[in-house]
Parts: structure tokens; sequence; C-alpha cells
């Protein structure tokens, strides 16, 4: 692991990290480190029955995710279904 001269202590890797650093719809956000797809829906107040999610270019199925953890800067789209007429 590398070292910072100015601090001897050894640099904190990204897996060790508390937090991570994502954009979502074009807006930095800070979630803990092992943060979830479900997790970051539901910290953000969002029905999750009226979203579709994009991590990373990829359409992330509803039922994955409970099992898709998100990394240290992560790309995110959110739609929100809005119905009227």
């Amino acid at each position: 692991m590398p070292k910072d001269y100015n601090n001897p202590r050894d640099l904190v890797s990204a897996e060790n990290a508390a937090t991570i650093g994502v954009t979502i719809n074009g807006e930095s956000k800070v979630f803990p480190s092992g943060t979830t797809l479900r997790q970051a829906v539901n910290s953000l107040e969002l029905a999750p029955e009226r979203v579709a999610i994009e991590l990373d270019r990829t359409i992330v199925k509803r039922d994955l995710w409970d099992d898709t953890t998100i990394r240290d800067g992560a790309q995110i789209e959110i739609v929100m279904f809005v119905g009227g007429g």
C-alpha cells in the first residue's frame, strides 16, 4: 500500500473507506460503504415501484437491487415514472 510521507500512516484503500462518493442524476452524493441500490433508493425517499435504475450505463432489474452494492465513483441514473393524463 502506498505511503503518504507527510503522514506516516498507510493510506486508506477504497475497500476500507467508511463512505463512497457517487453521482446520481448528475449530483454528487455520499453513502456508507457497502450501500446497495435498494438502500440508496430508500435513503433518497423514492418509491421503489416507481423508479428504474441505470448503474454505470447498465439497467439493473429491481430484483437485483438488494444484491447490487454501489462502488465508489459509480454513475447512477434514476428515472421516476409519473402518471397523468
